[in-house]
């Protein structure tokens, strides 16, 4: 064997101990994929019906907020009922109460005036 030769063997002795040592990190990073690529999967198949049950309880949501939203307007048409029948009420009512309260007031101070007992108080 020549210089030639024997630099020829060392270098591919080399070379093939390079690509083993090179060859390991590799191996682990073909675990990590495939580990990683399982996870993916097994996320994928959890998150279809996580996501199919969100999708139910925001239609189911959406559904009940209708029905409140109904009810709320329920109960401002009612409120708005009460608050007119309760204007009438004292248009109907307030105005002749009212002319009642001054007609009384009057004839309590017409009797306070006309009564003996309080004439006669006021003079002695």
């Amino acid at each position: 064997m020549s210089g030639g030769d024997i630099a020829g063997l060392a270098a591919a002795v080399v070379f093939a101990v390079l690509v083993g040592l090179l060859a390991v990190p590799l191996l682990k990073l073909g675990r990590v994929f495939d580990e990683t690529t399982l996870a993916i999967h097994e996320l994928s198949q959890n998150v279809t019906p996580l996501l199919s049950e969100t999708t139910t309880t925001l239609q189911e949501t959406n559904k009940q907020l209708a029905r409140v939203d109904t009810i709320t307007g329920n109960v401002a048409d009612v409120t708005g009922n009460v608050s007119a029948l309760v204007a009438l009420f004292a248009a109907t009512v307030g105005g002749p109460l009212i002319k009642l309260a001054g007609f009384s007031a009057a004839v309590r101070a017409g009797f306070r005036a006309a009564s003996p007992t309080r004439a006669g108080r006021r003079r002695g």
